[in-house]
């Protein structure tokens, strides 16, 4: 078995429609994958090594005991890579695989290079995804190991061992890449698999309950363009106020997803049907019903700036905000070419930054040499 070098590349992510909704069961919601990545270098090494320069981590090294990785130094931010680390090991274990040292080094473009502040692109899913393909091609796993269903089935472990929730669609858009209608799996059953004890490679080959991915194509005259509030968000205190407001108010809850489940089925029918006028009306039926939702449960779902985005967008197609919301990007549908210098002039005057992103078509790509 050989020990090459490679690199690995991985997309992020923009929330298109269906977001709070899919994390229910069998709740539909359109993600694409978008032209900014996390670049993932790996090479043979005496020991295993771990650089971050972005984060100003250089030359970590770690090792794994008991089941535990243990670093050179303690820092939060390693927790999913953490747990990346564990699941790659295990699964080759499984295969009865030699672990083998390596140095790896992550870099991404998912945040503003000037501020360092997060752009909402989905970073974590993106490195996660990045680290688990790396360290599978690394050690030369056999083709059934490297398919995207696997590396998607283990970076989606990763991500929920990690975070505890998640649909999992900033994941899918990393793996396949393009625009993919999605539905959430089930998380509990994953975990209740884990904690069972039951195999990786056994965990892997079973369907996965409510689990839905499928390539969508666009309608030909649309153009999907994004705008950056230059505010971070958090999505976990976005959720755990959702969750509060489900549990009191079940009954609006239901009203919410039936009107995001009609609103997401209207957008993914005209990108079948190739009707772009139909998908400018949907993302604004979607976005009208985020912003209900956001006003209902007390969540800052739309932010003054983001307001001002969509309200800028209506006057050339339509605009919503993207994943949770509370800041980070927000993104418009418009007809190709129609008025986009215009768009991103009146978003500057409004301090909101439109970001040259365009969807990327491929998810995981490797690229390999001695």
């Amino acid at each position: 078995m050989s020990y090459s070098s490679h690199e690995v590349k991985v997309p992020g992510k923009l929330m298109i429609a269906g977001e709070y909704a899919v994390l229910e069961p069998n709740e539909k919601s359109v993600v694409a994958a978008v032209n900014r990545y996390v670049t993932v270098q790996i090479e043979p090494g005496e020991e295993n090594v771990l650089s971050l320069p972005q984060w100003g981590l250089e030359a970590i090294t770690w090792e794994i005991n008991n089941e535990e990785v243990q670093f050179s130094i303690e820092d939060l931010r390693l927790g999913f890579i953490r747990n990346a680390f564990l699941v790659a090991h295990q699964l080759l274990q499984e295969k009865s695989v030699k672990p083998q040292s390596f140095k790896l080094q992550i870099k991404s473009e998912l945040d503003d290079a000037s501020t360092n502040k997060k752009y909402g692109l989905g970073s974590s899913a993106a490195i996660v995804t990045a680290v688990i393909s790396s360290i599978l091609t690394f050690h030369s796993c056999d083709k059934e190991l490297l398919n995207l269903d696997t590396i998607f089935k283990l970076s989606a472990i990763v991500h929920l061992k990690t975070q505890k929730s998640g649909s999992g669609a900033d994941v899918a858009a990393a793996v396949y890449g393009g625009w993919l209608e999605y539905c959430a799996f089930d998380g509990e059953w994953v975990l209740k698999e884990l904690e069972q004890g039951n195999k990786l490679t056994d965990i892997i080959k079973k369907p996965w309950p409510n689990l839905l991915i499928k390539p969508l194509t666009p309608p030909s005259s649309l153009e999907l363009v994004v705008g950056w509030t230059k505010e971070p968000a958090a999505t976990a205190p976005m959720i755990k106020k959702l969750q509060n407001y489900k549990e009191g108010n079940l009954e609006a809850y239901k009203d919410f997803l039936k009107e995001s489940s009609l609103a997401v089925n209207k957008l993914i029918k005209s990108f079948e049907i190739n009707d772009y006028a139909g998908a400018i009306n949907s993302l604004a039926l979607n976005g009208k019903i985020l912003r209900k939702l956001g006003e209902n449960a007390g969540m800052d779902i739309e932010t003054e700036k983001l307001r001002k985005l969509s309200s800028i967008a209506q006057s050339f197609g339509s605009g919503k905000s993207s994943g949770a919301g509370g800041g980070d990007c927000g993104i418009a549908f418009l007809k190709s070419d129609n008025h986009k210098e215009e768009l991103y002039r009146a978003w500057e005057e409004a301090d909101i930054l439109p970001l040259d992103l365009s969807v990327s078509q491929r998810g995981v790509s490797v690229k390999s040499g001695n």
